[in-house]
């Protein structure tokens, strides 16, 4: 601000300032990515750390990209650090999450590119078959409200409950109107659903937390989605305004390459699968 500015204009303008940081911040508090250091990306473990580690040992040298990958075990963290700078990227989300995540919390993050689709899944450790479920059965489903309404229409799509017609991405217990196995319904955190099949009937899991809980989608699940035109599929995220970060563009074309194809369809056999 100018020595000259009357007093009025300049405590104005820090009011605008305070209230504007996000725009016009410092770097840190912006969230701007300072490209001459690593780009530390932060990831769920299991397979968005696996597959930014297989890209760091193998293919990130000769791209001359320097990667640092940053493993947390819940969905909020990396949306934040990611926000405030902590960290320069993420990969663990889907667009659905994305969306409801910014409105809530009025973060600023945008997808870069699409990597993969984990589809979600209905397990059990008391029956075989979904069919099976008892009347009045329990079953897990993630408490966030984007994959809580994930879980209930992939039941839905598998006739155990009806939704309201065009319930969409908020879809709660309440809008069932129909459940004629009288299921119940338990809301955890997501990444605790693995952990409650040993006290509830059936559980609806993330693909990502699935496979850390030693679960093979592919040939557990007793319901799988479906990956034709789903819109779940996990891509690499940033602060909007770091997408052309020399960096960034960079790990988003290792992410998409042959090798990684290759690598996500011979590691996770159809448990995870390639959105390129």
């Amino acid at each position: 601000m100018r020595n000259t500015a009357k007093l009025t204009t300049a405590v104005l303008a820090a009011s605008a300032l305070t209230l504007g940081l996000t725009a016009c911040g410092s770097d840190k508090d912006s969230g701007s990515l300072d490209s001459s250091g690593p780009l530390v990306v932060a990831a769920s473990p299991t397979p968005h750390a696996e597959i930014l580690n297989f890209v760091k040992d193998k293919l990130a040298k000769k791209a001359g990209l320097d990667l640092e990958v940053k493993e947390f075990t819940d969905y909020i963290t990396p949306n934040t650090a990611t926000e405030d700078g902590s960290v320069g990227a993420n990969y663990f989300q889907n667009q659905p999450y994305l969306d409801d995540f910014n409105s809530k919390r009025g973060t600023h993050i945008v997808p870069v590119v699409t990597v993969h689709l984990e589809p979600l899944g209905l397990y059990s450790h008391k029956v075989k078959k979904a069919d099976d479920l008892k009347s009045g059965a329990t079953v897990a489903v993630p408490n966030d409200a984007v994959n809580e309404a994930r879980a209930l229409k992939l039941l839905a799509a598998n006739g155990l409950i009806t939704l309201k017609d065009g319930v969409g991405n908020e879809a709660t217990p309440r809008d069932i109107t129909k459940n004629p196995k009288d299921l119940k319904f338990k809301e955890v955190e997501a990444a605790q659903t693995p952990r409650s099949l040993d006290d509830v009937d059936a559980a609806v899991v993330n693909g990502n937390y699935a496979i850390s809980a030693g679960l093979k989608p592919a040939k557990d699940a007793l319901v799988l989605e479906s990956p034709k035109d789903n819109p779940y599929g996990n891509f690499l995220a940033v602060k909007k305004g770091n997408e052309k970060d020399p960096r960034v563009t960079k790990l988003a074309k290792l992410l998409t390459s042959p090798e990684v194809k290759k690598f996500i369809e011979d590691k996770y056999q159809g448990s995870v699968i390639p959105s390129f």
